[in-house]
């Protein structure tokens, strides 16, 4: 079959949904049979998020190969359960830095580089790759950004050529747009879509479909009048409400037709009939009553929740599976030190301290850790959270407060995090990690070993210091289990108390690898020991499956 793309372009504001939209329209194909995969092109001119800030970025999501990646990715995955690779991602710095690269080795035979052939033909090089490396009959390709920005031009330039590239049978042209609400007269504006949708047309290329966002009902008036204006069939002018479940976005996609029509376009017959089953039982759990399990999560980033995306949509995926409805209470880790927002730790039935860089806020998840200790809080430290709860029990079996790990100070006495040998003489700072997926064994009678119930699994990376192997005795007398170790015995991936209800920490990112219908068997197991905390009976709500590899 020759490979069909769908390409998803935004207008009006950015953050509008393309994301989501995109890894919705990838269910929707699936649901009719077909391998898809899709790509994001970022037109930010660094190389890679790892070394932007969370609060400009939201998270960094890490795929199965390593690569830093944009948190829309993870939508992609988690709704289609599939795995992406390195050319999923790709940003105007990577494109400059290959055309810049082959000018210098003269691959270009002393031509003048342009952005018109040479960029865009780089864009749609690495459009291509996609099919090649993933085997996908429908590629859907997302760019950043909002259509009028100026670093997005060399995108939709080449996504105006793929057009003639492929063929017009074989792509399709969204365009996901906002349509505000005028509060003084009660009424939804097209305007800025028209404008949005004449800018697109002013490029070349002219939408098929047009997603009307809006935070209010959109009649049908309205989509006559979008249709009009900017020459789009009146089908394909799909309205999409905000609704508070993220993953009902492909049921009510569906719903409005948009399967049926990019297959109409696209010239493709459906292999089989959509089956919802799952989905709409995900959406109907989300809307049930159910008891309430109050998780603190302790992090230095959480006035952009979206830092901790992943982490987020872990703990839903487990919660639905408990039968509980988890609320998570955000507590900044820096406010801790200063004595202030401990009413919400207090009050936590678990305790989560997920990943991050950097020193700010360290001492108040230190602390976090030492009272889920001391209080058999259930506690999950993910990366960080688990060098750090290793740190707290150091410096309380030592009756040192200097014991702490070599990234946040590196005189100290007792380095029981320290960095990996292989790093110590690098400098910069981008793609120096331990990245992507590694396999971990897992000890006997641990609690890890029985949330997975598997002997090896396959975890995502993303971090530079390591658990310091002189201190493993030591530990282990204080009643630390090291429940998941490297296949060579050299580096501990998941720690764990033996006295303790459930106080484990990985050295990886497991919530990386949640699905809505398969939650990640770690967090499964730490929403039960919350749930337990809370006095909540757990009813089986959902099938779960085993997350033991990517």
């Amino acid at each position: 079959m020759t490979t069909k793309y769908v390409f998803l372009t935004g207008g009006v504001v950015s953050s509008v949904g393309k994301g989501v939209t995109a890894a919705a329209m990838g269910r929707i194909l699936q649901e009719r049979g077909f391998s898809v995969s899709v790509q994001k092109l970022d037109p930010y001119i660094n190389v890679d998020p790892g070394t932007m800030s969370p609060y400009q970025h939201g998270e960094v999501y890490v795929l199965a190969d390593g690569a830093e990646t944009d948190l829309d990715l993870g939508h992609y995955e988690r709704f289609n359960d599939i795995d992406l690779n390195q050319v999923c991602n790709v940003t105007t710095g990577q494109v400059y830095a290959e055309v810049i690269a082959k000018e210098r080795r003269g691959d270009y035979l002393g031509g003048t580089i342009q952005v018109i052939p040479h960029i865009t033909n780089e864009i749609k090089r690495r459009i291509g790759l996609v099919p090649k490396t993933t085997n996908a009959e429908i590629v859907l390709v997302e760019i950043g950004g909002t259509v009028g920005d100026i670093e997005s031009l060399p995108f939709l330039e080449a996504l105006r050529q793929m057009r003639t590239d492929v063929g017009r049978e074989n792509s399709v042209y969204i365009h996901v747009t906002w349509l505000p609400h005028i509060g003084a007269t009660n009424e939804l504006k097209t305007k800025p879509t028209q404008h949005s949708v004449r800018e697109l047309r002013s490029i070349g290329i002219s939408p098929d479909v047009i997603i009307a966002r809006s935070d209010h009902p959109v009649d049908d008036s309205l989509r006559e009048k979008i249709a009009l204006f900017c020459d789009v069939e009146l089908r394909a002018v799909v309205p999409m409400n905000t609704t508070p479940i993220l993953y009902e976005v492909p049921l009510l996609l569906d719903k409005a037709g948009v399967g049926e029509f990019l297959l109409e376009r696209l010239g493709l017959t459906p292999r089989r009939k959509p089956d919802w089953t799952d989905w709409e039982r995900l959406v109907r759990e989300v809307q049930r009553k159910k008891p309430v399990v109050r998780i603190g999560l302790v992090g230095k980033y959480i006035e952009l929740q979206d830092a901790y995306m992943s982490v987020r949509e872990a703990l839903l995926h487990s919660a639905l599976a408990q039968g509980v409805e988890v609320i998570i209470d955000w507590v900044h880790s820096a406010e801790l030190e200063k004595g202030r927002g401990w009413e919400a730790v207090r009050g936590a039935d678990g305790i989560i301290v997920p990943g991050g860089f950097g020193g700010r806020g360290i001492e108040g998840k230190i602390q976090a850790a030492r009272y889920a200790r001391e209080n058999k809080i259930p506690y999950f430290g993910l990366c960080l959270g688990m060098q750090l709860m290793v740190v707290e029990l150091t410096r309380s079996i030592l009756g040192n407060e200097e014991a702490n790990s070599t990234e946040f100070d590196r005189g100290t006495p007792h380095p029981v995090i320290d960095l990996m040998p292989d790093q110590r003489d690098i400098a910069d700072m981008g793609g120096t990690m331990r990245l992507g997926l590694y396999p971990c064994v897992l000890q006997p009678d641990t609690i890890a070993k029985r949330a997975y119930q598997v002997d090896e699994v396959k975890e995502r990376h993303r971090h530079r210091f390591e658990f310091n192997n002189s201190y493993r005795e030591l530990l282990q007398s204080a009643g630390m289990r090291f429940s998941g170790i490297s296949p060579d015995g050299r580096l501990i991936e998941i720690a764990e108390l033996s006295d303790h209800p459930f106080m484990l920490g990985t050295q990886f990112h497991p919530e990386f690898l949640s699905r809505p219908n398969r939650p990640h068997p770690l967090f499964m197991a730490f929403l039960e020991a919350a749930a337990r905390q809370a006095g909540v009976l757990k009813p089986i709500a959902m099938e779960t499956s085993q997350v033991n590899s990517s």
